[in-house]
């Protein structure tokens, strides 16, 4: 019995991590500060996680920086964190999210889709904390 449980306790993961590109985005998007932090507050309640603080969003200066204009933002939560960086030159957006909590993968994209209308979407689910437990 004790090697069972052994066994069990090293197939727990302390979270998951997806990470989600989206190439092409609907035209304006990428620099529409209010859609981008509508996106931070709503997924949230989509994917059932609890907010800690409202979302934050910044702009990149494209003067000083013009090859990285965008906005990057994140929404810190209970279960972790969701960060979104955009790039206005190129109509690019990734999106983290990254949570100890459960959550549907497919709700998530589901939901970049809805927002962002990307012509391009890659995904990858990291698991992380795979010897925490």
């Amino acid at each position: 019995m004790k090697n069972k449980n052994k066994t069990i306790l090293r197939k727990r993961i302390f979270g998951y991590e997806l990470l989600v590109d989206c190439y092409g985005t609907k035209e304006g998007v990428c620099s529409d500060l209010e859609h981008c932090y509508s996106f931070l507050d709503k997924l949230v309640d989509f994917i059932n996680m609890e907010k800690q603080a409202p979302p934050q969003i910044f702009r990149t200066d494209r003067k000083k920086y013009p090859d990285k204009a965008g906005l990057s933002g994140w929404v810190p939560l209970v279960e972790s964190s969701i960060v979104i960086h955009t790039l206005t030159k190129t109509d690019f957006i990734s999106v983290d999210v990254y949570s100890c909590g459960k959550f549907d993968p497919k709700k998530v994209v589901q939901f970049v889709k809805k927002y962002f209308a990307p012509k391009r979407i890659e995904t990858q689910l990291v698991e992380r904390g795979k010897h925490y437990y």
